[in-house]
């Protein structure tokens, strides 16, 4: 029966413990987990090649060093996404909401299709016209800082590319368009890969898993195997659990509990929950945009978890409570900017 291995982090260094992913966290202890259930070994007894797989550095992602935690703002440029749609549909709203972004995030996630539960497809015609402008408008203007531009069809990856994006993200994992691991492969660009099943329209139409942090992590596993297969070197995946993407409330909360599981693919772990509906579920706030508390408490445990980066809306809230989270923790320079 294959075993899972879940490094327990913490933020203090011990007696053998290993630094986690080899950035700031450590464990010293690691769940074992099959189908059939799990048990705790100390991080001494794990065989070397899983040792080494949960403690090695991950290598720079997108000219990002992947040893402390990265902010990846978030750019709706669209009507209708659930918590700030038509608020930057206008170029001009979304160079300047960019810009005020990239003072606290060192990534700028772009996309003009909302994949909100429930939503409908857009044509990529309209993806393009979208997002290619404000693209290029945000390079011409001088932002150095990668932006990702955050779409599941070829033809969008490769407009964004062509205006200007570093990386593609991909939240069904090239699962949707055939055609897209040839376009990321050919570009040579890093792509993150995030789970999700069916589609935006029927994804929460009673999402079910047996055990839903094993299977999602075999879903990753083989979206991962794929790209490779498809020519897109290791080096140039990160991964992404999929919060609320074809999950209750339950699977997500067992999904964050677990999170440190997805370390054993020896890949960089993105998180994506900002102000997610089970958010608001969990703190009693309906309104998306009020979100904010609650989306940084899970951003703040993402962090402890030891994933690499976080996708937020609200950037300079989560920005600062970031910094206090690592200067309680001793694992930052004061006087330094991200």
């Amino acid at each position: 029966m294959r075993e899972y291995f879940r490094p327990i982090a913490m933020a203090e260094r011990v007696p053998g413990a290993l630094p986690l992913a080899g950035g700031r966290q450590w464990f010293a202890q690691v769940e074992v987990l099959t189908r059939a259930g799990g048990r705790i070994v100390a991080a001494g007894d794990l065989p070397g090649e899983v040792r080494d797989r949960l403690s090695g550095a991950r290598g720079a992602f997108g000219g990002l060093d992947m040893g402390r935690v990265r902010l990846m703002g978030i750019l709706n440029v669209t009507p209708d996404s659930f918590s700030d749609g038509g608020l930057f549909l206008r170029p001009e709203a979304a160079v300047m909401q960019a810009r005020v972004m990239a003072s606290g995030a060192e990534i700028i996630d772009i996309g003009g299709e909302s994949t909100r539960p429930g939503a409908v497809e857009v044509s990529v015609e309209e993806e393009v016209a979208r997002t290619a402008p404000v693209i290029a408008a945000l390079r011409a203007g001088g932002l150095e800082a990668p932006i990702s531009i955050d779409t599941r069809k070829a033809r969008g990856a490769e407009a964004g590319r062509g205006a200007g994006a570093s990386w593609v993200n991909d939240v069904t994992a090239l699962r949707f368009d055939p055609a897209m691991a040839g376009v990321v492969a050919k570009a040579g660009c890093p792509v993150v890969l995030m789970h999700s099943i069916a589609d935006p329209q029927t994804m929460q139409d009673d999402p079910r898993y047996d055990n839903v942090c094993l299977e999602v992590f075999d879903a990753l596993e083989a979206r991962v195997a794929a790209a490779e297969a498809a020519g897109i070197s290791r080096d140039r995946i990160a991964i992404d659990p999929g919060i609320g993407f074809g999950k209750t409330l339950e699977h997500n909360l067992t999904l964050l509990r677990g999170l440190g599981l997805f370390h054993d693919l020896g890949l960089p772990v993105l998180l994506g929950a900002s102000r997610k509906r089970f958010i608001g579920t969990v703190g009693a706030e309906a309104e998306a945009a009020k979100r904010m508390p609650g989306s940084l408490a899970v951003a703040l445990w993402g962090a402890a978890q030891g994933v690499q980066m976080i996708r937020v809306h609200d950037v300079a809230e989560t920005r600062q409570g970031l910094r206090l989270w690592e200067a309680v923790q001793g694992s930052t320079d004061l006087g330094a900017q991200p």
